[in-house]
């Protein structure tokens, strides 16, 4: 800290021209349509004080290679707003820190799936509306899209969707039971093209083996990918995989099923030529036979 007598006592915000004046201590920020409330806070303060919190699982957690990158991108006023009105009632800290009750969590004992990656959720919020007996936990760090999801499920009275914020690999080894989960799925998940960014991955037989141990028998295992690389890498990798099995009787891609939508994104591709691929494996039932000389 400085010693300087010129040192002013507190740091305070200044406006963007073209924006309204920051708040002052104390108060909170007032959303203006199409304005960031990045522009409109104190340097060090939260986001979003009531909403998601960024690394929630911090340096609790040994360090290792993930998959995913956080995206930091423009939050528009509605996702803003979204995120702190609707985040304690249907957000999630992944913080490793308990193992959830799912039950307690949708208020319900309906079944539950867990997808992880969803963009900005216009997907995962029509599968939510068309399967209402279905309670989804979305996992993603893109916060954009954690507010886009939340406002659809608000605006759709999607009660069957919670949104989770942080690394699904802590969330699936800390904080879900053995069984808890009736699906999974994983579309379009970042494909990691070069060949030493490969280990990246998140479809990986450490992965598998992870969500094998929270999938009940049964349970299916859903990905999807526009990378044909990579949908042939996930081929050898779930088809090698003791406990999961194809659904496909040529043990080869699946038909893209009615309840995944199309996106837009996807649609655009495909008019581009490019080929989506569509992988559905069957969780096997646990082997119960006694080991061999018992």
């Amino acid at each position: 800290m400085s010693d300087s007598p010129n040192t002013p006592e507190a740091t305070q915000p200044t406006a963007t021209p073209g924006e309204p004046a920051p708040h002052a201590p104390g108060e909170a920020a007032e959303h203006t349509p199409g304005v960031s409330v990045r522009h409109t806070r104190f340097k060090g303060e939260p986001r979003f004080p009531d909403g998601p919190t960024p690394d929630p699982a911090g340096s609790h957690f040994e360090r290792r290679i993930r998959s995913f990158q956080p995206r930091r991108s423009r939050v528009t006023a509605g996702q803003a707003d979204a995120l702190q009105r609707l985040w304690p009632k249907w957000g999630l800290d992944i913080d490793g820190r308990g193992v959830l009750d799912l039950e307690e969590l949708f208020g319900n004992a309906h079944p539950v799936v867990l997808e992880i990656g969803f963009g900005m959720g216009e997907a995962t919020a029509q599968m939510a509306a068309a399967d209402l007996g279905t309670n989804i936990l979305a996992v993603d760090v893109h916060t954009p899209g954690q507010g886009n999801l939340l406002n659809l499920a608000d605006q759709n009275g999607l009660s069957n969707v919670r949104v989770g914020n942080g690394d699904a690999i802590i969330l699936l080894r800390e904080m879900l039971a053995p069984d808890s989960l009736d699906g999974l799925r994983v579309y379009f998940p970042d494909p990691w093209p070069k060949k030493r960014h490969h280990k990246r991955r998140l479809i990986q037989p450490e992965f598998l083996s992870l969500a094998a141990t929270r999938l009940k028998p049964g349970a299916i295992v859903h990905c999807a990918t526009d990378w044909e690389p990579y949908a042939e890498q996930m081929l050898e990798v779930l088809t090698a995989h003791p406990d999961f099995e194809n659904t496909q009787a040529d043990g080869g891609f699946a038909p893209r099923p009615d309840y995944r939508p199309l996106t837009r994104f996807e649609g655009q591709g495909l008019d581009k030529g490019h080929v989506v691929n569509d992988l559905l494996f069957r969780r096997v039932p646990h082997d119960t036979s006694p080991p061999t000389g018992a």
